[in-house]
């Protein structure tokens, strides 16, 4: 009878611990960024990123903890740093601890801002952010703080390596700068011209200009200025339609030489530029697609077409966040002292699938990693972007670019 009572026991106990685990809560990413107007496409197609990387490397392999799944909550914050904290409060009232944003450094200083003040005043219902776009130099800099990662390269990191190409090209002695008018753009413009004052003081800075933000809607203006010029050629840190827009006018305006870019592929872009991109669109960015890295990522972005025939992978960083941050809450044991993730996520060396080793600086708080720049066209292409035959080959990587770069951030820990 001793035994029975015992076996009954350990029956209950179980079914305790397998309806605790079946109906545990899901650990929730609140995704807040542009899901309508000029910059739809370009959030939308990273929410499907999102959604499938949190899917296929993590609920179809059984969860994390006590099999916690991974949910993505998307939140439109039409591209509005005033609108993104307004999504912010409504997530953070939802219990979600987790926030992801990468479309317009605008957004991303107004969101670490807001999280670092919310942080301090509520120590119960904290949240980290998880940038995987917004690359103004300054988020881990001047501005950084304990509750902010960068998975993206930031400008400054990326011109290093742009430049690097550029400088090695005696064909180029003039460039044209033109970009967004905000944060980022400035950035850019700034960073460009400090390098190739470096690295190639006879090349001649012939334009320098920004531009409204999203309301461009004929770059034809821009781009005569730019041919008549007679740059060798472009720099722009433009992305979505406005990086559309202006490519399309430079390279029909007679333009013929390289347009160095950060944001000209995928979304939709790869498949308009077309043939007329061949060759000229330049575009610096990390992970291997074409040549694909590694067959671990090959079977990603087969299972990827699978359930998105009309997407693409044109964001590997975005499975970085997804694996990063799940085995830093499977060390931490846990997935709501976001102290305790933060704790693991810093000094991280992580294997990604898209080519080579990346690393979370701690002092900062960006993730260094291979940069690789790659040209527009539509030979050896592994995978192409937009099903139109085109996509970005890699010409040449930088391993873990500016490993060594300084940061001016002074990171206070809690």
């Amino acid at each position: 009878m001793k035994s029975i009572t015992k076996l009954g026991a350990v029956s209950a106990l179980s079914l305790i611990i397998g309806a605790s685990a079946a109906f545990a809560e899901n650990i929730k990413i609140a995704f807040i960024d542009p899901l309508s107007g000029p910059f739809a496409s370009t959030g939308t197609n990273g929410l499907h990123q999102f959604e499938f990387a949190a899917d296929y490397m993590v609920n179809e392999k059984g969860g994390l903890l006590d099999g916690q799944k991974m949910e993505i909550v998307a939140f439109d914050n039409k591209i509005s740093p005033k609108e993104s904290l307004i999504q912010l409060q409504v997530a953070i009232d939802q219990g979600i601890r987790y926030i992801a944003q990468g479309n317009s450094s605008g957004v991303a200083n107004a969101l670490t801002e807001a999280i670092d003040k919310h942080n301090k005043r509520n120590p119960d219902t904290r949240v980290l952010f998880l940038n995987y776009a917004a690359v103004d130099p300054a988020l881990t800099n001047d501005k950084c703080n304990f509750w902010h990662f960068r998975f993206d390269a930031n400008a400054d990191i990326k011109m290093d390596a742009l430049t690097d190409v550029i400088a090695k090209d005696e064909s180029i002695k003039k460039v044209y700068l033109i970009g967004q008018d905000y944060s980022f753009g400035k950035a850019v413009a700034a960073a460009a011209n400090d390098m190739l004052g470096k690295k190639r003081p006879d090349i001649e800075i012939v334009g320098d200009e920004l531009h409204p933000i999203g309301k461009v809607k004929d770059f034809t203006p821009y781009a005569r200025k730019i041919v008549s010029s007679g740059a060798d050629a472009v720099i722009t840190g433009n992305w979505g339609a406005d990086m559309l827009g202006l490519g399309k006018a430079i390279i029909d305006n007679g333009f013929t030489g390289p347009i160095y870019t950060y944001y000209a592929a995928g979304s939709g872009i790869t498949g308009a530029f077309g043939e007329s991109g061949k060759g000229k669109i330049r575009l610096i960015s990390q992970g291997g697609i074409n040549p694909i890295a590694t067959e671990e990522a090959r079977a990603t972005y087969e299972a990827f077409k699978v359930k998105y025939p009309e997407g693409n992978i044109d964001q590997s960083r975005i499975f970085n966040v997804i694996g990063m941050l799940a085995e830093a809450i499977t060390e931490a044991g846990t997935a709501t002292d976001v102290v305790a993730v933060a704790s693991k996520l810093e000094n991280m060396e992580y294997e990604s699938m898209w080519g080579g080793k990346v690393f979370m600086r701690p002092q900062d708080h960006q993730l260094i990693q291979d940069m690789n720049v790659g040209v527009h066209t539509n030979e050896n292409i592994d995978f192409d972007y937009d099903n139109s035959g085109f996509g970005v080959f890699t010409e040449s990587t930088v391993k873990m670019a500016s490993m060594d770069i300084p940061t001016t951030c002074e990171m206070k820990r809690p």
